[in-house]
């Protein structure tokens, strides 16, 4: 059953009137807030009507989001094996997949567009390490040291150069980006408000394993693209390593996460593949709704592509 409560749920895109774009900052500082170390101070106490307010607005997004994708997940296995077969299939049926973006972002986008795009891109970055982190939290033996492995590898196994957060950030000094949100996209702010409050909620942990499989298994692809855009634009390779490292190494993340955390998971609890693929097609839509945004600023004509409405089979 889905929340109800006084207050208008939030409309997800394709629409993107004013007030989501509103509600999706007001999201992005909440997470900011909440998620950085501070001192104690006497602050907190009195924000706390606040923040209840504003964590309601997270809740009803989060539930528009599993409205939107309802329909895919009904063809979800729930049968261990089938299911992780169904989930791989994701990679080239999913929302959002094949998207032309990226291969005009390789061979056409100038420096100023690749500026905006990866603008935008930094704007819904939320920390794979860190949801890594926040996810496997009590998680069963056998997918937490997946977890485990996978979180090591992104903190670049204990050596700060090979830390993989800090490279985005290297390519974000290269191109002068300053995120904000009241200057990102709407789509953009929404992809990453939704990977942390799976994160984080813990009622939502199987649909976070979800959403962070589903990036390592699409990703390669469309990272790859906007490496060889960056190399184009004679991008040095130490500011566009991250791009480069993540074209080759997630293939590796993506198929021992099915591996290691999908199949015994569900083969645990078949009643965890649903919001488990609840997770990954959330995600998958965002990415979709993020392109889509994308296009329509850089001009380009929409193109034919799995549909974010019907089943995935």
């Amino acid at each position: 059953m889905l929340h109800t409560g006084s207050r208008k749920r939030i409309t997800p895109p394709p629409a993107t009137p004013r007030d989501f774009h509103d509600q999706q900052c007001e999201l992005a500082h909440f997470n900011r807030r909440r998620l950085e170390p501070s001192l104690d101070d006497a602050a907190w106490r009195a924000n706390q009507g606040e923040d209840a307010r504003i964590a309601e607005l997270e809740l009803d997004f989060v539930e528009a989001m599993r409205e939107s994708v309802a329909p895919m997940v009904l063809s979800a296995p729930v049968n261990a094996e089938d299911f992780v077969l169904w989930f791989e299939r994701l990679k080239d049926s999913g929302p959002g997949q094949g998207d032309q973006l990226f291969p005009w972002l390789a061979e056409h986008a100038t420096r100023d567009d690749m500026r905006w795009f990866l603008t935008q891109e930094v704007a819904g970055e939320a920390g794979f390490d860190d949801l890594v982190a926040l996810t496997q939290v009590k998680m069963p033996e056998q997918a937490k040291l997946e977890m485990a492995r996978n979180y090591w590898d992104e903190m670049g196994r204990g050596a700060a150069k090979g830390m993989h957060g800090p490279m985005l950030g290297r390519l974000a000094s290269a191109f002068a980006i300053k995120s904000v949100p009241e200057t990102t996209v709407p789509e953009a702010l929404a992809l990453g408000n939704l990977m942390v409050a799976l994160a984080y909620n813990r009622r939502f942990a199987f649909q976070s394993v979800g959403a962070l499989g589903v990036i390592e298994m699409t990703a390669p692809t469309r990272v790859g693209f906007v490496n060889d855009g960056l190399r184009r634009l004679g991008v040095p390779a130490r500011e566009r390593h991250y791009f480069a490292l993540h074209a080759t190494l997630d293939i590796r993340h993506s198929r021992e996460w099915n591996r290691e955390v999908l199949l015994p998971l569900v083969a645990e609890d078949p009643r965890r593949a649903r919001p488990i693929a609840e997770g990954a097609l959330m995600r998958l839509l965002c990415g979709q709704r993020c392109f889509e945004r994308y296009r329509a600023h850089f001009n380009l004509p929409p193109v034919p592509g799995p549909s974010a409405s019907r089943s995935v089979q």
